[in-house]
């Protein structure tokens, strides 16, 4: 029992130790990711997902079945050792059909890993597209693209399954082949042994006996070897993925040590003929032989059109990037030669698109430069005139931000980023459209302390669930499964060769069919269960997309341990467990009595094992989920982390979150080794105990020996089927916890519905639109009154702008209007009808929405156009005649790939601009009844902006439109101009009436003074 104890426990803190290395991963994930992003053929999001599930085939490789296998493998050669030392020529007849076993063995791990391979790249897609989606679930929510999205998941889990499939039916074959030789193995040692006895008289009838229990207990403990052996190849091909990616050598790397720290910085920028091409799309030229030079102290603006390079050429001077060729330097070196953390500490950069992290304001802002105090942040914030917003909230700059700073508003977002910029006191700043988010008083202000600075430096410009419901969502599979139990039922009453090697085959099949559909099925309804939610459950940090990708990817597979090929060799070990004591108790029912007696000590065990078990598996689940969050937020936004230089951050806090399951890993350990050691002792303590009674009655009472012989092996085969069905423990446990999250999850009734089935529809949509007293507040930050008391309504037909500072409430309002929320108190009508009575995919049908932040989904451009109606086929024709009227027809014709280009991980492919047109065309080819235009142009080029807004006017025709806008003059041909201040409308008319009234909106236009 000590040893086996000791076994257990190792091998679980081996385990956990090795999961620490794997912490590895995620430092090469942030060190290599920017050209993964836009070359590799692991995309962010399925980094995150690969890693998730091929740490879970690593940790089903390494951690007990490592034990299990040497125990098993132990016992198999000492069985022989024994064997040899009491009759070397029947041991050596019988071994010597070994190699057979071993080639097969062979076989079977190649064939194996290679299909691992496979289903893991199938499930990382998979994981990809949940990310993508979840990641952008306004944008799908809008568009009513939740079942188009549940189609394209499942399309991946299909492929997956089919690879499971042959995997499972490989591992059939190999098991009942083994199980036919092992068989074989036991004829040939019967026929040849009773010819050493009876014929030559080498061997006593002892020690016959003595040699055949040697074999006996050998073979079968190979057979049981067979399942670690799948495992083992699992894990191999899913440790390949993972050490590939620790041993690649990235093109630049971050970490390292390298490369020159000058003494002192002048700032002198200078491009010398550099050429470059993103590695994805070699074929598009972005830079063509640039050179220009930027002095020390300068300001320096790029103007050009959207996809010009301008961003680009930020890119390759904070080092993302090489120049194909030519050179960058600074301060005459070039810049391939600096140090690169040294490098980037040295800039400071604010973009268009500002990723904030999920922590609170104070964090984002201290991540431009550790160590600084709330003096500093705060002077900081007055500069980039965040403080007052800050300070009207009430936890202030403890405040969370957010997934991805979803809980800021657009130009709080920007005002932010503008903050940990200035606050890194940089001495080369990088501004890429740092005010397009902010309004007018916002702009002004910000600008001024960003040109100060520009002065100073540098510049350039749950319960577990019930098995029987795990079951139930096995039901389509309830023939697979049949078959599959009367295959192990078969195989466990030992029947003729045949029967076992059929039964197997099939068992294998058939199990594997199962689990693989049940597998398939889980992640499918998890998914879709997920899209259900209403927006709000979203924006809790436990459901962050991060987490939940985690979740599909690990849940769903690990009730396979309850299910799938683990009921087969439970039916297998139950029914020769069952077979075995009818054989026992046929031949003598007292010795089979007596030992009948140690199985409940047996059954306790596994039940306390169970359970404890369970609960270590919800504390490491939380942990991983915690982990998995930190890694795809890292990856989701490594260009700013390497911008901020915080790689090293990132990991020290993903190494952080899996300290959790190390440190519990010995609890764990100790207990598993504890119960799995018990239930050995009390195997061996029954074959003790069988041998003494069963000596007793042969002397006693006169049981004959051979009756005894019997009831002994069939006690040896049932004890082996009952350590195999033990070793399943683990797995079980795993399964309950991971389907009681699984349906927490279907259990939840959404908020709001999405459901075709509920709520008002009507012919005539005619969109009239009405705020009456809306109060709202985010369900995350009940605390902060978003809208308060907001009254304003628009005709069909006409255009309704908001204006107002930022924070005010204007995208709220077109969240409410989405029904995304429901308000706290008020209502919002549609054509007279509360849109809590309105039917949630028909109201979204009639609206189309351009957001500030365009999200564009992996595929193609025309793809991406199409999304645009995913009621119907969009032709070619409709998508040609939105792009024209986007003004983007002309720049996808000059693409190699034209509406067939792929525009990468959130459009990564494209400048903002470009997505910022594709996005205008997805809305218009919805031909909406409501258009919805939230800073719209914001991200456009003067000459972009003028073709974009003639067409968006042109679009807005007969339709009634709602447009959020900073730039006034974008706003001034609108029928309803409202006012916005604190959450209400303060002043509501034409443009020319409100600049008569002389109100706040004049002061806005003349002056840009704040609105109160």
């Amino acid at each position: 029992m000590l040893l086996v104890y000791g076994q257990m426990t190792n091998t679980f803190v081996a385990y956990e130790l090795e999961v620490q290395e794997l912490k590895d991963i995620n430092k090469e994930c942030n060190n290599n990711t920017i050209y993964w992003k836009n070359g590799s053929i692991y995309e962010t999001a399925e980094n995150s997902t690969v890693y998730c599930g091929d740490i879970n085939k690593i940790n089903n490789a390494i951690a007990d079945q490592v034990s299990i296998f040497i125990e098993r493998i132990s016992t198999f050669v000492f069985g022989f050792m024994v064997g040899f030392i009491g009759g070397w020529k029947l041991t050596l007849v019988v071994i010597a059909v070994s190699p057979l076993i071993g080639i097969a063995a062979g076989l079977m791990a190649m064939a194996v890993a290679r299909l691992t391979g496979r289903e893991l790249k199938s499930y990382a897609k998979a994981g990809a597209v949940a990310d993508e989606v979840l990641s952008s679930i306004r944008t799908v929510a809008a568009f009513g693209g939740e079942e188009k999205e549940a189609e394209r998941y499942d399309r991946n889990l299909a492929e997956a399954q089919n690879w499971g499939v042959k995997k499972g039916t490989i591992v059939g074959l190999f098991q009942g082949y083994l199980w036919c030789i092992i068989f074989f193995c036991f004829a040939l040692a019967f026929w040849y042994g009773s010819k050493l006895v009876i014929d030559t008289k080498e061997l006593s009838p002892g020690t016959l006996i003595q040699v055949f229990f040697g074999v006996l207990m050998a073979a079968m403990h190979l057979g049981q070897a067979s399942p670690c052996l799948e495992a083992f190849a699992s894990g191999r091909a899913a440790a390949k993925i993972i050490f590939d990616t620790i041993d690649r050598e990235p093109e630049i790397d971050c970490f390292s040590e390298k490369g020159h720290k000058l003494d002192k910085v002048k700032g002198d920028i200078e491009f010398h003929n550099v050429t470059f091409f993103y590695p994805s799309r070699p074929e598009v030229k972005i830079l063509n032989d640039l050179s220009m030079q930027i002095k020390a102290g300068e300001t320096t603006a790029f103007v050009g059109p959207s996809g010009s390079g301008k961003s680009t050429t930020i890119q390759l001077f904070q080092r993302f990037y090489d120049p194909k060729e030519g050179m960058v330097s600074l301060d005459g070196h070039d810049i391939r030669t600096l140090n690169i953390q040294w490098l980037r500490s040295l800039i400071g950069i604010v973009e268009q698109e500002p990723v904030l992290f999920a922590t609170t304001i104070a964090e984002n802002i201290r991540f431009g430069r550790p160590g600084v105090t709330m003096e500093d942040i705060i002077q900081a914030t007055k500069e980039a005139n965040a403080y007052n917003f800050i300070t009207n909230l009430p936890q202030k700059f403890d405040t969370l931000v957010g997934e991805g700073g979803g809980q800021m508003s657009g130009g709080q977002k920007q005002r932010i980023a503008i903050a940990r910029a200035l606050i890194r006191n940089p001495r080369i700043l990088l501004l890429d459209m740092a005010t397009s988010a902010l309004d007018n008083e916002s702009e002004a202000v910000v600008q001024e302390a960003l040109d100060k600075k520009c002065e100073d430096d540098a510049d350039k410009h749950v319960e577990p669930a019930p098995v029987a419901r795990i079951l139930k969502y096995n039901q389509p599979e309830w023939p697979y499964m049949l078959i599959g139990s009367l295959g192990a039922a078969v195989n466990g009453s030992v029947n003729p060769i045949y029967a076992v090697l059929f039964s197997q085959i099939l068992g294998g099949y058939a199990f594997a069919k199962s689990g693989e559909l049940l597998t398939r099925r889980l992640r499918k309804v998890g998914f879709q269960a997920m899209l259900r939610q209403e927006i709000g459950w979203f924006d809790d940090p436990r459901n962050s997309p991060g987490a939940l990708t985690t979740r599909l990817a690990t849940d769903a597979s690990m009730v396979q341990g309850a299910t799938g090929c683990q009921i087969g060799m439970i039916v297998n070990s139950l029914t020769s467990i069952g077979a075995s004591f009818i054989i026992a108790f046929y031949f003598s029912w007292k010795l089979t009595l007596v030992i009948m007696c140690f199985l409940p000590l047996i059954g306790l065990s596994g039940v306390f094992q169970a359970k404890m078990l369970t609960g270590f598996a919800n504390q490491d689940k939380k942990a991983m989920e915690a982990a998995g969050w930190v890694s795809s937020e890292a990856l989701a936004n490594i260009r700013t982390i390497a911008g901020l230089a915080k790689e090293s951050s990132f990991v020290e806090s993903y190494e952080q979150k899996l300290e959790l399951p190390y440190k519990s890993a010995k609890k764990k350990a100790i207990i598993y080794g504890l119960c799995f050691g018990f239930s050995q002792c009390v195997i061996f303590m029954a074959y003790a105990a069988s041998f003494r009674y069963g000596g007793y009655l042969v002397s006693s009472e006169g049981l004959q020996y051979m009756f005894v012989f019997r009831v002994i092996t069939a006690v040896v085969i049932s004890g082996t089927a009952l350590g195999k069905a033990s070793s399943f423990t683990p797995d079980y446990a795993k399964a309950k916890t991971a389907a009681a999250r699984l349906f927490k999850l279907l259990d939840r009734i959404p908020k709001i519905s999405i459901s075709h089935a509920d709520g008002e529809k009507w012919d005539n949509f005619r969109g009239e639109i009405e705020f009456l007293n809306c109060n709202f507040t985010y369900p995350t930050r009940p605390d902060v009154q978003v809208l308060n008391g907001l009254v304003v309504s628009v005709k069909p037909g006409q255009t309704l702008a908001f204006v107002g500072r930022s924070g005010c409430g204007k995208s709220t309002s077109v969240q409410l209007l989405e029904r995304f929320y429901d308000p706290d108190e008020g209502k919002v009508l549609i054509d007279g009808r509360p849109s809590c009575t309105v039917n949630v995919p028909f109201l979204r049908s009639q609206i189309g929405i351009v957001s500030q932040e365009p999200v564009l989904f992996d595929c193609s451009i025309a793809e991406n156009i199409q999304y645009g109606d995913n009621t119907c086929s969009v032709s070619m024709e409709e998508i040609f005649e939105a792009a024209k009227k986007a003004y983007l027809h002309d720049f996808v014709m000059t693409l190699p790939d034209k509406y067939e280009t792929q525009v990468g991980a959130q459009g990564s492919q494209l400048s903002r601009g470009q997505k910022q047109r594709i996005a205008i065309a997805r809305a218009i080819v919805r031909n909406p009844k409501v258009l919805l235009l939230d800073e719209a142009t914001s991200a456009l080029d003067t000459e972009s902006e003028q073709s974009v807004q003639s067409a968006l006017d042109e679009a807005r025709k007969g339709r009634t439109c709602i447009v959020i806008a900073h730039r006034l003059s974008t706003i001034q041909t609108a029928d309803i101009i409202a006012v916005m201040s604190n959450g209400a409308v303060i002043e509501q008319d034409t443009h020319d009436k409100l600049m008569a009234k002389r109100g706040a909106y004049y002061k806005l236009v003349t002056t840009g003074a704040p609105i109160s």
